[in-house]
């Protein structure tokens, strides 16, 4: 691809031209259904047109950055093609934060102008006043930054600004923050041939056309509430029907009174669904396609869901990869309960050896690498963590992962998670998984801590459902029934809710601090030496 912008065809992948396009084709059908407030494709184009001159008549020049703090709304959808339009950079930041987080953030990414919804100005006040040097602050929406855009401030840390007016497919177009789920958050930056790509890539398996109503639940400040489904509605000139919160009620209403046909989500929000008094009884014919990613799925929760008639497929992607990797066709869903599928066109797929590096073939068990235009253009202002998961045309996602023979792939989990108890790998995942078995766990996660017998053992942390009563030694002897002597975990806490991040990860550092000073139980055996033998073969 030409980096130079020179080329008379470069350009042909930039998202701005998307809105441009649908207003000309379907300039009165419905792009974006706010909280019953629509807006139409015309008038989409229309005002991120508008704002698009605006920003570039107040100064703001090719790879400015643009900071957002809203929850999902259709005037942050303006500002998204605006800024793709204008050769701007998209921050969208999260309204989760606590003001210091926020602060982090906004130092990294330095933008030239911040944009806030009005419920969420105290945060933004409150990240700011820790900042040495602020960005310009204006409100988001209609009557705010349409009405009048302020110019931008100019950081001492701005260095270089590109005056160019035209918009290339390397351009940025999107700073993501990664979840951070071990450490501080990374800003991954995605061009708009990163976006392009990742959204023919989902157009290819996915077949969503002008007719669907998608409905949008993940929040705009993580990248699968763009590039999974939202932005290829709006290429394509669906509708997208914008929810700011979960509330597992309202969206069984929603997919019924809208006609949704298209849903993507993490396993707990489809677990709150399942266990709504009203999904038995819920209308669900108009659900033609659901996608969870994020996390793995659990197995009885995909059967749940199969029926009652939906196929919901397990996929897997990751923000460096725009972040569309593996998915699993309709057909497949039942069959091959628990995989993420095969990798979308477009993207290249390998397993490595952890250790080695070396390209495994066939059935193999090993990191999963990504390559292909999705990948990321690296951490913004970060070189180092850069270099460390871009190894030559490969992304290391430091995921481990199963590719049977058939060359479906099953993630298994985070490499850096798994933990070796007496000389064996333990994959926190399949712990997990045994106990999400048990009718009384609703939640689970493990983490691997020192242990002076056995190097490290599992130590589990598992909320109970309400109403349900069960004790560690039961839940120690239910893991025997169902896994290897070895996995079985040293010791349960009951705890009433798991640390998550924004998007429902488990934050598995904070697990490890609590366990800080306290240590693992003694044992003088294997962690599961005391329970019956039958349950600790291999």
């Amino acid at each position: 691809m030409s980096t130079s912008g020179t080329g008379p065809r470069d350009g042909l992948h930039t998202l701005g031209r998307w809105t441009t396009d649908r207003s000309l084709a379907t300039p009165q059908r419905t792009a974006i259904d706010d909280r019953g407030c629509t807006l139409s494709y015309g008038e989409l184009e229309r005002r991120a047109a508008g704002l698009a001159t605006g920003l570039t008549a107040a100064g703001y020049v090719t790879g400015d950055r643009i900071a957002t703090l809203t929850g999902n709304s259709s005037d942050h959808v303006v500002v998204f093609f605006a800024c793709a339009k204008a050769g701007l950079v998209l921050v969208p930041l999260s309204w989760r934060l606590s003001p210091k987080e926020l602060a982090a953030q906004l130092e990294l990414a330095d933008p030239q102008l911040l944009l806030v919804e009005d419920e969420l100005e105290s945060l933004a006040a409150g990240a700011c006043t820790l900042l040495a040097h602020r960005p310009r602050t204006a409100a988001l929406g209609p009557g705010g930054i349409e009405k009048s855009v302020p110019p931008p401030s100019r950081s001492v840390s701005g260095g270089r600004h590109d005056v160019r007016s035209d918009v290339r497919d390397d351009d940025p177009l999107l700073m993501i923050f990664t979840s951070g789920t071990e450490g501080a958050s990374k800003a991954a930056v995605l061009t708009h041939a990163n976006c392009f790509w990742t959204n023919l890539s989902l157009s290819r398996t996915m077949d969503l056309g002008s007719t669907d109503v998608v409905l949008a639940v993940l929040p705009q400040f993580h990248v699968g509430g763009w590039n999974i489904q939202p932005l290829l509605a709006w290429w394509t000139g669906a509708t997208v029907v914008l929810e700011r919160g979960f509330e597992p009620g309202r969206i069984l209403q929603l997919i019924a009174e809208r006609r949704v046909s298209m849903l993507m989500g993490v396993p707990t929000q489809y677990l709150m669904l399942a266990e709504h008094p009203d999904f038995a009884s819920a209308e669900l014919g108009s659900l033609r396609h659901a996608v969870v990613g994020g996390a793995p799925m659990p197995a009885p929760l995909l059967r749940i869901w199969h029926r009652r008639g939906v196929a919901l497929s397990q996929g897997y992607g990751l923000t460096e990869a725009s972040p569309n990797v593996l998915c699993l066709a309709n057909e497949d869903a039942a069959r091959m309960v628990g995989y993420s599928g095969k990798p979308y066109p477009h993207v290249a797929v390998a397993v490595a050896d952890p250790v080695t590096g070396e390209i495994l073939d066939g059935a193999a068990s090993g990191e999963l690498l990504v390559g292909g235009p999705g990948v990321f253009a690296g951490y913004f202002r970060d070189p180092a963590a850069t270099a460390a998961v871009l190894a030559g045309d490969w992304l290391r996602t430091g995921d481990l992962v199963e590719r049977d023979a058939e060359g479906y792939i099953k993630v298994v989990d985070r490499l850096k998670d798994i933990y070796i108890s007496g000389g064996e790998n333990v994959a926190p995942a399949e712990v997990e998984a045994a106990l999400l078995a048990h009718p009384a766990v609703a939640q689970a996660a493990v983490v691997g801590v020192e242990d002076e017998r056995w190097g490290e053992t599992g130590v589990a942390f598992v909320v109970i459902r309400p109403g349900l009563a069960t004790d560690e030694q039961e839940l120690l002897e239910h893991c025997a029934a169902q896994l290897a002597h070895f996995k079985v975990p040293a010791r349960i806490e009951m705890v009433g809710a798991l640390p998550r991040t924004a998007l429902n990860k488990v934050l598995r550092a904070r697990l490890r601090q609590q366990l800080d000073g306290r240590g693992p139980a003694g044992h003088p055996e294997h962690p599961a030496a005391a329970l019956p033998a039958d349950g600790g073969r291999r």
